[in-house]
């Protein structure tokens, strides 16, 4: 007589058809934890998986086919259905921020190997007047691996502090004073515009009057601004400046009218900026 627990379970082979994964990467899986059979036979070792084992076989073959590394796709085939769908769009927002900053950084590696050949046409060159502001200021001397969480945790404390003066009057931006990379540190300082201080406020804080001036910029997505393809972007306002007779009047800056933590790879979030005459 046929077993009937037996009989409702699929072998190896036919599991392996029916939930379009190799019987390579069904005993890769079981290793690894994310698919285990439901029964192993004791004297042969043969695997057998249960029918209802079939929708998470196949929902792994399709996360797979996203390139998602098995420690993701893990973490998914082991969430609750209702948590599934973010899991996936939080994972292909990444996967595609990733791809945004590699075609910019391919990008910046075509100008540079070309000895500088179409910089100037990646990015459009405006002007603009900017009028004197009071900003909030730190500085600190920091090479490049540390340079983006100095800058974050510096504009938080700016912010904080400029609730003091009624808030933040204007975009903040973060000035070079001086080439910041693995072997440069700058100094670099962090600025956030406020209103004229009165006698009330965060003495603690320093403040100082950044002159009016005009200045040229290109404005970059998020993917644009990691370094070092953000770098592409000054040399083609430095290029532009000398291609239109104009000098260089202040340190380059880097002015940031959006929250670039919240924006997306493709949102326009900052704006590489040199004060000109």
């Amino acid at each position: 007589m046929e077993d009937v627990r037996v009989a409702r379970l699929l072998g190896i082979g036919e599991f392996a058809r029916r939930s379009r994964l190799s019987v390579k990467a069904l005993r890769l899986y079981e290793r690894q934890g994310l698919l285990r059979p439901a029964e192993i036979g004791e004297g042969n070792g043969y695997r057998w998986y249960g029918e209802e084992q079939l929708a998470g076989a196949r929902l792994v073959a399709l996360l797979r086919r996203l390139d998602m590394p098995l420690a993701d796709v893990g973490r998914i085939v082991a969430a609750p259905e209702d948590e599934r769908a973010d899991l996936v769009a939080d994972y292909w927002a990444e996967v595609e921020h990733r791809m945004a900053v590699r075609r910019g950084l391919a990008a910046h590696l075509r100008v540079v190997l070309s000895g500088g050949k179409g910089l100037v046409d990646m990015y459009e060159v405006k002007q603009r007047e900017v009028p004197e502001q009071v900003v909030l200021t730190e500085q600190r001397h920091v090479l490049q691996p540390g340079l983006v969480d100095w800058i974050g945790a510096a504009m938080a404390r700016l912010e904080k502090a400029a609730q003091a003066y009624g808030g933040v009057s204007a975009a903040p931006f973060v000035i070079y004073h001086g080439e910041v990379n693995e072997d440069s540190d700058g100094p670099v300082e962090a600025c956030v515009p406020i209103n004229p201080p009165t006698d009330s406020g965060d003495p603690t804080t320093a403040y100082r009057i950044e002159p009016a001036h005009k200045e040229a910029y290109v404005r970059l997505t998020k993917a644009q601004v990691v370094f070092p393809q953000i770098l592409s972007a000054y040399d083609a306002v430095a290029v532009w400046l000398k291609e239109n007779d104009l000098t260089i009047a202040d340190s380059p800056r880097e002015v940031y009218f959006e929250n670039i933590t919240e924006a997306g790879p493709d949102d326009v979030a900052c704006d590489v900026a040199f004060p000109m005459r």
